[in-house]
């Protein structure tokens, strides 16, 4: 069922910044095209292998996470919410601090609650640094993180946010950059 995705990353455009290869994908970028065949295998994925009977509530992580939240919300009924990388200045509103591989920045969460059941969507775990700062910040506020799924992990990012988080990380293609290329790793 994965077949798309992982054909889709073979085949996606790599560019060179400095040292870092960086791969170019739909689903990590929103460029080349997102094909609706590609998000809707996905989105089939999840819901035909996760339990999602308990969630309440889908958070996305601005800014690809947005397509993909928006995505599984259409296909299951379930709300979602969006972490945004600028405040509102609503009640509650909690400022998450973020550090990856690329920079740094804040993050802002709105309208999640304690004890919310949630799935937390996002596009691609490399440095891990905005998963760790997402859900420390998550765990603060008291929700239950039911499932954590990210369609792309790149090198040992899922390894690294599951050591410092202690929570499963739910990733469905696997991959590293071996002489400028994209490589699937399967397990």
């Amino acid at each position: 069922m994965l077949e798309e995705l992982k054909k889709s990353l073979v085949e996606c455009p790599v560019v060179k910044k400095g040292e870092y290869f960086y791969f170019v994908h739909p689903i990590s970028d929103g460029v080349p095209l997102v094909e609706t065949s590609l998000l809707n295998s996905i989105m089939d994925y999840i819901v035909d292998n996760f339990d999602l009977s308990n969630v309440n509530k889908i958070v996305g992580v601005e800014s690809m996470g947005i397509p993909l939240a928006t995505a599984l919300s259409l296909k299951t009924g379930i709300p979602f919410v969006v972490i945004r990388k600028r405040s509102y200045g609503l009640e509650g509103e909690q400022q998450v601090h973020q550090e990856t591989g690329y920079g740094q920045s804040e993050l802002f969460i709105n309208n999640i609650k304690k004890e919310d059941n949630i799935l937390l969507i996002d596009d691609v775990v490399s440095t891990g640094g905005t998963l760790i700062s997402v859900i420390s910040a998550l765990d603060k506020i008291g929700v239950n993180i039911e499932h954590i799924i990210l369609p792309i992990e790149k090198d040992d990012g899922k390894i690294i946010v599951e050591d410092a988080t202690g929570k499963k990380i739910n990733t469905l293609v696997k991959i590293k950059m071996v002489d400028g290329k994209v490589t699937i790793v399967e397990d």
